[in-house]
């Protein structure tokens, strides 16, 4: 098993995994806000046998050095495409995107889709407005900015619990992980700059949401969407519209998870995205 590396993508300094042999098909494995490519920790080893996995700290995120400009949805996606470019990458790549992830894979299916193969959008962003209470206070302009100076271990043990559904796995470590991470230069600036441009004090924005699947429908591919039934930050009742607004993609929903089932149960996930992933990869 390999170590994370940095390499720089367009002048910023980029936290990198690569997983797997290079002539193996492509998967590129994307976090949620305010998270790192630890997010997929226990699907390394599971999904690398087959595939040729990448995963990354995005822009502003983990370890990752903050883009010169403020954080939208375009701005990530470009960036990954600038990434298959540094990597030297020109297959197309199978995403599998959680939460904030899953709305960065749909944006670069809308924006390059010579690059997307397919899709499995894990408890993603994108397919309704409800959002957990605390983005939804990131993103209101004065208290957000004055939330994100500073994260207490309370409020990075709050955070972690709330991820999970067996709030056990809301450990020593992870809680660690999750202040180093908040304590990265600017970190609080990306995460009200992000939120603000998703959501408002009400809930997710519904223009851009509209925009990008207006956007995605131009562009089929294989698609897989699953969802936790017990996520507390996306709820799983959105897998409804998800399942409406990209009627030929396949849907799973677990049971008894929250919103990362790829660390919930990562043999259950691993089950279930292997055989999508070799019945619909072009060998």
């Amino acid at each position: 098993m390999s170590a994370p590396f940095y390499l720089s993508v367009n002048g910023l300094r980029t936290r990198a995994r690569v997983e797997g042999n290079p002539d193996n098909p492509p998967v590129l494995l994307l976090h949620g806000i305010g998270r790192s490519l630890e997010d997929w920790a226990p699907q390394y080893q599971r999904l690398s046998g087959a595939h040729r996995l990448v995963a990354v700290d995005l822009p502003g995120f983990g370890f990752s050095a903050r883009p010169h400009e403020s954080i939208t949805l375009p701005v990530l996606a470009r960036w990954v495409a600038d990434l298959f470019d540094t990597l030297g990458e020109q297959r197309p790549v199978h995403v599998i995107g959680n939460s904030l992830g899953g709305a960065v894979a749909l944006q670069l299916l809308a924006l390059r889709p010579e690059c997307v193969a397919g899709l499995i959008l894990v408890n993603s962003a994108a397919f309704g407005s409800e959002v957990t209470a605390l983005l939804r206070l990131l993103a209101l302009p004065r208290i957000g900015r004055l939330a994100t100076r500073s994260t207490t271990r309370a409020v990075a043990r709050l955070t972690e619990r709330a991820i999970f559904a067996d709030r056990s796995l809301a450990t020593k470590d992870r809680i660690d992980h999750a202040l180093a991470i908040a304590r990265q230069p600017d970190r609080g600036i990306v995460m009200h700059e992000t939120t603000r441009a998703l959501a408002t004090g009400r809930g997710v924005r519904s223009e851009w949401r509209a925009e990008l699947m207006a956007a995605v429908a131009a562009h089929p591919r294989p698609t897989m969407i699953v969802w936790g039934d017990r996520d507390r930050i996306l709820p799983a009742h959105h897998l409804r519209a998800a399942r409406r607004l990209i009627p030929h993609a396949e849907t799973f929903l677990f049971t008894g998870i929250g919103h990362m089932p790829q660390i919930e149960c990562p043999d259950e996930f691993a089950e279930l995205v292997l055989p999508f992933l070799a019945t619909t990869t072009d060998h």
